[in-house]
């Protein structure tokens, strides 16, 4: 198996791994975008501490970890207008979803909800709609 693989799938362990110690701990669904949405929208009051410290641990910890890893390409555009508009319609796709990948994908699954089983269905055909659209139609990324 590819080391590439093998890094992909320590990654996914790790995050189903964080969502379960997040879960128990706290009770609550990791949902990456729900946690940074109570920070924007003031929903999140009674735990900013929580909220400040996964959010710092998700900037930080790749900071730590960076002599561990050996170079590696993302194909990530140069275009930044590209990248903006991917930021900004990704942020308004998981407010209008109610979750994003964490949320619905990871968490969601695993209880079995049918809403995150649905809701992954929709933004996996999505982002494959996307990539068709704006790689091979449009040539931008």
């Amino acid at each position: 198996m590819p080391a590439d693989w093998l890094w992909g799938l320590l990654g996914g362990l790790l995050i189903g791994l964080g969502g379960a110690v997040y879960l128990l701990a706290n009770g609550r669904i990791m949902g990456a975008s729900g946690i940074i949405g109570g920070l924007i929208d003031g929903t999140g009051r009674t735990s900013t501490a929580e909220r400040l410290t996964f959010l710092a641990g998700v900037i930080l910890l790749p900071v730590i970890l960076r002599p561990v890893y050996r170079p590696f390409s993302t194909h990530v555009t140069d275009n930044i207008a590209v990248l903006i508009a991917a930021g900004l319609l990704v942020g308004i796709g998981t407010r209008i979803a109610n979750g994003c990948t964490s949320g619905h994908g990871v968490c969601g699954i695993s209880r079995l909800s049918l809403r995150g089983m649905v809701a992954t269905v929709f933004y996996i055909m999505a982002g494959g709609l996307t990539v068709v659209l704006f790689r091979h139609i449009l040539g931008v990324i």
